[in-house]
This record gives structure tokens, C-alpha cells and sequence, in this order.
């Protein structure tokens, strides 16, 4: 089994440096890699990227990340990410990364997100200049996500992961108030994963919401916010292809 840990949401900054460390240092006995599902740091600061960097820095394990709508507050997302990539940390944004996991090739597909909403209850790129431009860029995240995990696939990765900051479904919002479900997600990101295909995909965002979840097509979602898993990181068992 290939061992996939994953977490969101951890808000890091100067005054929690080193309290997810200890956890973080035994993932080498429970896991193959870490993903790390957006909102890193509180406001998007270099200064607490860099607390985020210190607390990934030389894991026994790969480390995979997306950003989340915490880490573009200070209009600083390039700072966070390379801070982040001076630690080794591989931060995804319409891209992916293969990593080679015990003879088995994993492919990771990865994209913050947006919202806009889901099946009936979406919005639509339509009307007034800035709401023809939110759904454009729900679009363009979405396209760049399934584009790559298409790419993966032609590429041979055996198994295929899509990480996200905001959810692809409705069903792992439940608990969240349902006024603001289309600032959580998009459907647009569920239809892209089923139509390129993966072996689970992992958001987080919903602090409210519900760990498991499902695509239309079948494809897991786990919703990996630390407020809904309640501890460092959960770890989820793909199963290798045959052969």
C-alpha cells in the first residue's frame, strides 16, 4: 500500500513555530509522503512561510503543496512559495510532481482552486465583468488540474492524487452553512478529475466541513482542514496497480 498523509489549514506563524514538528517526525513510520492542502500560514507572509519551511524542513518523506486563500493575503504568494521551495517543499499550482514511491509511480496534480459553486447552485460566467473574471479563474484552475492529471497518466504514474485547497464537492462542505458553500468550491474542479481520473483527491478549506466525500464519477475526496481531522495529519492507503 502507498501511504498518503495530508493536511490543510494549519495557519502557521511566529508564535507556533514547532508545534506540528514533533508529529511531522514520525512520518516516516506511517507514511510514504506529506501533502499539504493550502492556508499554511494565517496571513501570507514571508515570515510565516519561513515557520512553515522550519517545520517541513528535512522530513524522512516527500513534501507536496498547494497554496491557499490565507497565503495570497499579503499579495506575497511568490515569497511563500519560494520559501517554501528552498526547503524542498514541490508547490503545485496548475502543475504536478512524480515521485517514485517503493516501485510504484505517483503522480500528484495540483491547483489552489476557487469557488463558484456546484451542480444547480452555481454561479455562471455571465452578467458583470468581475463575475465573468471569478468564474474564468475557477476555469482556468480547474483546466490546469485536469489538463495535468492527464499528463500524469500519459506519463505511466500508476497512481494519481489531485490536491486542491478549495473542494471539488459538496459532500465534504456538510456542517459548513450553506449560504457560503460556492466560496468553498466548485464542481468545475470535480468534473476535472473525472474526466482525466485519479485515485483520490484531497482539499481542504471547509474548517466546518466533513472529512469523506466522493466525485460524481467515484473518485475519493477527503477533506484533510486540521479543524475537521483534529490532529497533525490523516493518512489514507492507495492500493498499487496491478502488475
Amino acid at each position: 500500500m502507498i501511504r498518503i498523509a495530508a493536511v490543510g489549514d494549519i495557519h502557521l506563524g511566529p508564535g507556533s513555530a514547532g508545534t506540528l514538528r514533533p508529529a511531522f517526525d514520525t512520518l516516516g513510520d506511517c507514511a510514504d509522503v506529506l501533502l499539504l492542502a493550502g492556508d499554511l500560514t494565517r496571513h501570507g507572509t514571508r515570515e510565516e512561510a519561513r515557520v512553515v519551511a522550519a517545520e517541513v524542513a528535512g522530513l524522512p518523506v516527500p513534501v507536496v503543496a498547494v497554496l491557499g486563500n490565507h497565503d495570497y493575503q499579503s499579495d506575497q504568494a511568490d515569497l511563500v512559495t519560494r520559501e517554501l521551495a528552498e526547503e524542498g517543499v514541490h508547490v503545485l499550482e496548475g502543475d504536478g510532481v512524480t515521485l517514485d514511491i517503493r516501485g510504484v509511480t505517483v503522480g500528484i496534480a495540483g491547483t489552489k482552486g476557487f469557488g463558484g459553486g456546484f451542480a444547480g447552485r452555481s454561479a455562471a460566467e455571465f452578467g458583470e465583468p468581475e463575475m465573468k473574471a471569478f468564474i474564468r479563474y475557477t476555469r482556468a484552475c480547474a483546466d490546469g488540474l485536469g489538463r495535468t492529471l492527464s499528463e500524469l497518466r500519459t506519463r505511466g504514474s500508476g497512481l494519481r492524487v489531485a490536491l486542491t485547497h478549495f473542494s471539488p464537492v459538496p459532500d465534504t462542505l456538510a456542517g459548513e452553512p450553506l449560504e457560503i458553500y460556492p466560496f468553498l468550491g466548485s464542481y468545475l474542479l470535480a468534473e476535472a478529475i473525472d474526466g482525466a481520473g485519479a485515485d483520490l483527491a484531497v482539499h481542504g478549506h471547509a474548517h466546518l466541513g466533513t472529512e469523506h466525500g466522493m466525485t460524481g464519477g467515484g473518485v475519493r475526496v477527503r477533506n484533510v482542514a486540521m479543524p475537521v481531522i483534529d490532529r497533525a495529519f490523516a493518512v489514507y492507503h492507495l492500493a498499487p496497480p496491478p502488475g
